[in-house]
């Protein structure tokens, strides 16, 4: 499977994430292109460049916004950092949400992103003690930081990433100043989501890791103090920071081959519910599966009194087990949970694979087990949105998609 190491000596941000995936191969044509999907027209524009960092080739990103210049077009961005937080119409993650849904990017795209920003919420939530679906994001809800996230969803799913690890993390140190006044480095937000990691201070005061850049380790990362024995690299990029430090400013990425399969602890939590409207079971499956669950599931079951009633059943990895135990608890009627340890689980391989139909290009699901393909199915979401667009059966686009993909794949 396609895999990256991140190499955090410098940090992590997410125009580094951006600028590094860049010179690994992602167009910039097509990044801009899907960019515009977000329907976010005259509120932002790139500006890549290719930069030395202590002689080291890279590819800087800079994400402007309006308020990024003066009356001569001097990017200021840095300079207003504050005032940009005070002055920016803050968004929610609900309204995070309503933009990714508005917009035309495939759904492996949108559910990373969405995955990315419930780390956040979930961070900012405990810091500012409200829960995730009431913070309102101030940087990390500024257009810039959305560019960057929805950005690195579209560069991993460009590169048919399905595995990335990361090194020791170098957070940097000092005091930043951000929306709300000055703090130490890390920030109260980017320290929650690095809990689990290992981070270290070195070099100049500086903060060199930002909520956005530890937001895309905390969902999609898993710690390795080297490259994995299995991982085969074919391709080194950098991408530049906007510092110039002792050390070069650059978060270093390696793209390549694992083939090593990753043993992962995963938890069942379950729980009997008979006194919810369900309703809500809608939603609740909606947060759980933002908040990082693997699996969300239901099953009918009768309770004491013969009282029909659902068991909901969750199954999580341990990094995500205790935001999903908070959401269970907030948002369901039950007042305890079972804790199952799953011993082990035999996954198929899995990869997205395009293909062109007479409606529009659809995304399947490729899954394959002991090197031979035994499923292809289509995405729901690219077969109901192009149903809806050429008004016809949603059968209709999913059986030439599947036919198609099949004969393709032989």
């Amino acid at each position: 499977m396609k895999a990256l190491y991140l190499d955090c000596a410098a940090g992590i941000s997410g125009n580094m994430f951006l600028g590094a995936c860049l010179q690994l191969g992602v167009p910039e044509n097509f990044l801009r292109g899907e960019l515009d999907k977000l329907k976010l027209p005259r509120e932002f524009d790139l500006e890549i460049s290719d930069v030395s960092k202590n002689g080291i080739g890279a590819i800087y990103v800079d994400v402007k916004t309006p308020k990024n210049f003066d009356s001569e077009g001097t990017n200021i961005r840095r300079l207003h950092r504050v005032e940009h937080a005070k002055n920016h119409s803050h968004r929610t993650f609900g309204d995070i949400k309503k933009i990714l849904d508005a917009s035309d990017l495939n759904s492996a795209v949108k559910n990373r992103a969405l995955a990315i920003f419930g780390v956040i919420a979930a961070a900012e939530g405990k810091v500012h003690q409200r829960p995730a679906n009431e913070v309102t994001f101030h940087e990390v809800g500024a257009i810039d930081s959305i560019v960057d996230i929805v950005g690195c969803a579209i560069c991993l799913d460009y590169l048919d990433v399905e595995k990335i690890f990361v090194s020791r993390i170098n957070t940097g140190s000092g005091f930043v100043k951000c929306a709300h006044g000055l703090m130490p480095v890390p920030a109260p937000a980017t320290a929650e989501l690095l809990q689990t990691f290992k981070t270290y201070h070195f070099g100049a005061e500086k903060e060199l890791t930002t909520p956005t850049g530890a937001a895309i380790v905390n969902a999609l990362a898993e710690f390795s103090a080297d490259l994995p024995e299995d991982f085969t690299s074919e391709k080194i990029g950098y991408g530049a920071g906007t510092w110039d430090l002792d050390i070069a400013n650059v978060l270093r990425i390696y793209l390549g081959e694992f083939g090593g399969q990753s043993e992962r602890h995963l938890l069942k939590l379950e729980a009997n519910i008979d006194d919810m409207n369900p309703q809500i079971y809608g939603w609740l499956y909606e947060r759980l599966f933002n908040a990082g669950a693997l699996d969300v599931w239901t099953t009918p079951i009768y309770m004491k009194k013969n009282r029909p009633a659902n068991m909901l059943s969750v199954l999580v990895d341990r990094e995500h087990q205790e935001l999903c135990t908070k959401i269970i608890f907030e948002e369901t009627t039950t007042i305890g949970l079972r804790v199952i340890e799953i011993s082990r689980r035999v996954e198929a391989v899995r990869k997205i694979a395009k293909v062109a139909t007479s409606f529009g290009d659809v995304q399947c699901k490729v899954s394959a087990f002991d090197g031979k393909i035994v499923s292809i199915t289509p995405e729901y979401e690219d077969c109901r949105r192009l149903a809806e667009k050429n008004s016809v059966p949603l059968k209709a686009v999913w059986l030439e998609a599947l036919t198609k993909q099949t004969d393709r794949l032989g």
